[in-house]
């Protein structure tokens, strides 16, 4: 699949890569505030408990990840299980963040070829489609959990997205965006979501998916006119 969710102390090193840095600064004044750092048991104990809801939502979709089964399946009590995760929502939204870890760490490893910024993100996010194929009960339910998320998932839901946002900045190779490009990147994030929900929902193809993200990735093109990352002026 894209799986392992970035613990509070692995959120806190945020920063030493030059786009991570970026965002982080971006996103300061909305940004929630810092829990303390969980002990190597704790973590351990987090990741169980991910690893069993993506196991779960492997076999049988959202419904099939029940927070007991969870916790039955990740060795921890019940009320344990809700300290971490309050709901569903919160437990599903947070395997995806985990899930899209994993597949950034795999991006870093075997990084996309393209020739232009645009092509390295499109590659990068078609290659996300296709594990996303792989699993396709587990992208249901994530994806789903993320639409029905309301404002006390907010912390989770911001975690995705700022994964998803240095996932398409690394993809991109830029250590220093404008906000235009941040802007572009936003812009792509809400088409790849979309471009999600309608493809789980039989209503677009892979081939149209890849159109579409494609198609949005040339907002990137805008954005590096002469080079500098500033948008070509207009008389």
């Amino acid at each position: 699949m894209l799986g392992v969710i970035t613990s509070p102390h692995r959120l806190s090193r945020i920063g030493t890569h030059p786009a991570e840095t970026k965002v982080a600064k971006v996103e300061t004044s909305t940004s929630q505030p810092a829990s303390p750092p969980l002990t190597e048991r704790q973590e351990a104990r987090r990741r169980r408990i991910l690893h069993a809801s993506a196991q779960l939502a492997s076999r049988g979709g959202f419904d099939a990840v029940q927070m007991r089964e969870v916790a039955e399946s990740s060795q921890v009590a019940l009320g344990t299980l809700y300290r971490y995760f309050p709901s569903k929502i919160h437990l599903l939204v947070a395997t995806m963040q985990d899930q899209l870890e994993h597949m950034h760490g795999t991006l870093r490893k075997k990084p996309p070829t393209g020739d232009t910024a645009a092509e390295r993100v499109a590659e990068t996010l078609m290659r996300a489609f296709r594990a996303l194929q792989r699993e396709p009960h587990l992208a249901d339910a994530m994806v789903r959990a993320l639409t029905f998320a309301d404002r006390s998932v907010s912390p989770e839901v911001d975690q995705v997205s700022r994964q998803t946002t240095v996932i398409i900045l690394d993809a991109m190779g830029l250590e220093n965006p404008t906000p235009e490009q941040l802007s572009a990147v936003r812009v792509i994030e809400h088409t790849w979501h979309s471009a999600l929900i309608t493809w789980l929902s039989g209503r677009a193809s892979i081939a149209q998916v890849k159109i579409d993200i494609e198609t949005v990735c040339r907002l990137i093109d805008l954005t590096e006119v002469g080079g500098t990352g500033a948008p070509e002026a207009h008389a």
